[in-house]
């Protein structure tokens, strides 16, 4: 029977101090999973840890790394993951600084290929032999809308996005037959630290105020409010689960009905 419980699954959920990934841990824990946390403020992730259910017997816990050392990364998991099996990996990290594409620099390209897509291939790969040893796995990568509609003024991101959902498109189709998945989850526009930037940055570059830069923002969601974290992160956590063994190699938009395409 298909079911939406996580007991007896751990998690490991990238950029989950705050936000989008702080969410996600909480509403995997709730569902019965262990979550090991992963971010690069050990402070910030002993609090977070403190925040999630325990109720039903998890076990949580946490790795110290930065995601723009992707060699960091991997050491990190690669050693814990010779004692534990991982279930369940959410890929999520803070977006490239936002600005036009014409005055991107080169090495600001590079930066965000390899915190984005280089991390979250080497994560998948640590990982996979022993979720396909579970027979059982769940990837899934908190992208953005900009891989169905690019997003003006944020060139960087909107490339390397597009890069990393057509990685786990082609990943989809090659560890599926093992009772693993690969989905990207693409947030609208979120109450988080990242949407606070991106408003901050556009009002000291064009002297708008900032409620006329959000107002412009909410009329273009039919949904006219702001997405909440959790409401991403539930979206998250039902392609974690059983239930969503059948959904594979989608990005699925989670922005009030914003994104302009089908």
């Amino acid at each position: 029977m298909l079911t939406l419980d996580l007991t007896g699954k751990t998690a490991l959920v990238a950029g989950s101090t705050q936000g989008i990934g702080l969410a996600s841990a909480k509403e995997l824990a709730d569902l019965g999973a262990n979550c090991i946390l992963i971010a690069r403020n050990e402070q910030a992730l002993q609090e977070a840890v403190k925040t999630l259910d325990a109720s039903k017997g998890q076990q949580h816990s946490y790795l110290v790394a930065d995601f723009s050392n992707p060699a960091q990364v991997q050491e990190v998991v690669a050693s814990y993951a010779q004692q534990h099996t991982i279930h369940i990996l959410i890929n999520n990290s803070g977006g490239p600084a936002a600005g036009p594409i014409v005055d991107a620099k080169p090495e600001a390209f590079i930066a965000a290929f390899q915190q984005h897509l280089i991390c979250n291939h080497m994560l998948v790969t640590t990982l996979l032999p022993k979720m396909k040893e579970a027979g059982y796995g769940r990837i899934i990568n908190v992208i953005s809308t900009s891989v169905k509609v690019p997003l003006k003024g944020l060139g960087v991101s909107n490339t390397i996005r597009g890069a990393v959902a057509s990685w786990a498109k082609t990943m989809a189709n090659e560890v599926a037959s093992f009772g693993i998945t690969v989905n990207n989850v693409l947030p609208g526009a979120t109450s988080t630290g990242r949407l606070e930037a991106i408003i901050n940055n556009k009002a000291s570059k064009t002297g708008i105020a900032q409620d006329e830069i959000e107002k412009e923002m909410l009329e273009e969601i039919p949904a006219r409010r702001f997405g909440r974290p959790e409401e991403i992160a539930g979206v998250i956590a039902f392609l974690a689960s059983p239930a969503a063994a059948y959904v594979n190699g989608t990005s699925t938009p989670v922005d009030g009905g914003r994104t302009g395409s089908i």
